[in-house]
């Protein structure tokens, strides 16, 4: 009914090797993200790991202020990784899928 069930099974398995390698090479994507005015910059991987965070020294007199900036910017930057994430590991997936009549799940 489904072809090569054998087939299929390796070809799942081969598609799950890859995607532990996207994730893995991920690790070294780095994404630069900064404050409107450059007074803060973050380093983030695309799998939402905190490289390097760069604080200009005027911002650390206030620090409302500087946690305002931070939040901001850092949910700017895992916006930025999880959206490189998350197309980098769907083409992945997309590519290694069985082509199963009426599962067509990546359109």
């Amino acid at each position: 009914m489904f072809g090569d069930i054998t087939g299929m099974m390796g070809k799942l398995k081969e598609t799950q090797k890859r995607i532990e390698d996207t994730k893995n090479r991920l690790n070294n994507v780095l994404i630069d993200e900064s404050s409107s005015d450059g007074l803060l910059k973050i380093t983030i991987t695309a799998n939402r790991e905190i490289k390097a965070i760069d604080i200009d020294p005027s911002l650390v007199e206030d620090r409302e202020q500087l946690e305002d900036y931070l939040i901001l910017t850092l949910n700017k930057a895992i916006k930025k990784a999880s959206d490189v994430n998350e197309a980098e590991l769907a083409a992945v997936a997309k590519e290694g899928m069985p082509n199963i009549p009426g599962m067509d799940l990546f359109k």
